[in-house]
């Protein structure tokens, strides 16, 4: 058996599934609340930003080899996304209700990046020690392709991100935009 057999499990069929039902729960938290009209487009284009900073980190680790580069990548798209999570929460409890049970899920938003990020790491940990300059490999910081992942790997990640993250972050970001100016508290800045 594969030693990191275990590793790539908990990864794909615990971490990565977890984020996403994650990331649906808080769209339904932002519905509850009427996020529309609290903060309109603004909050909604934020999250979207947020799905880029954690997009590109992962389609790389699906597509390209992953070496030092593709792991630096991981590192500063993370925290790019702590501090957009951060300026993302201060615009909610500026216009809007945040419960409690939404801090929690914002709690996992935040772990659970960057959980994969470390198994990814653990599954590739010769060059993650090389990024620190340590271990006997040379760090490699060059963009290197891999065998593609067949169809029917992608197809359901595929479809359960697009019908649990893209499809209602998208229905999000509409109402907001047909929310009608007038209608939104106009001393929120």
């Amino acid at each position: 058996m594969d030693m990191l057999a275990p590793v790539w499990d908990v990864l794909v069929y615990v971490v990565l599934p977890l984020w996403v039902l994650a990331g649906f729960a808080d769209y339904l938290c932002h519905r509850a609340t009427d996020i529309e009209h609290a903060s309109g487009p603004r909050e909604s284009a934020i999250h979207w930003l947020m799905l880029g900073e954690v997009g590109v980190p992962l389609l790389a680790a699906v597509f390209l080899k992953v070496n030092a580069l593709v792991m630096a990548v991981m590192i500063v798209f993370l925290v790019a996304h702590e501090i957009t999570g951060n300026l993302d929460l201060k615009l909610a409890m500026r216009t809007r209700y945040v419960s409690p049970v939404e801090q929690q899920i914002h709690s996992l938003l935040e772990i659970l990046p960057f959980t994969a990020m470390l198994l990814v790491f653990v599954l590739h940990w010769n060059q993650a020690l090389a990024l620190l300059g340590l271990g006997g490999e040379r760090a490699e910081w060059f963009i290197g392709t891999k065998p593609l992942p067949s169809f029917a790997e992608l197809m359901w990640p595929g479809i359960a991100f697009a019908v649990f993250a893209l499809l209602p972050y998208a229905e999000e970001l509409i109402r907001g935009f047909r929310t009608k100016p007038f209608e939104r508290p106009s001393d929120i800045g």
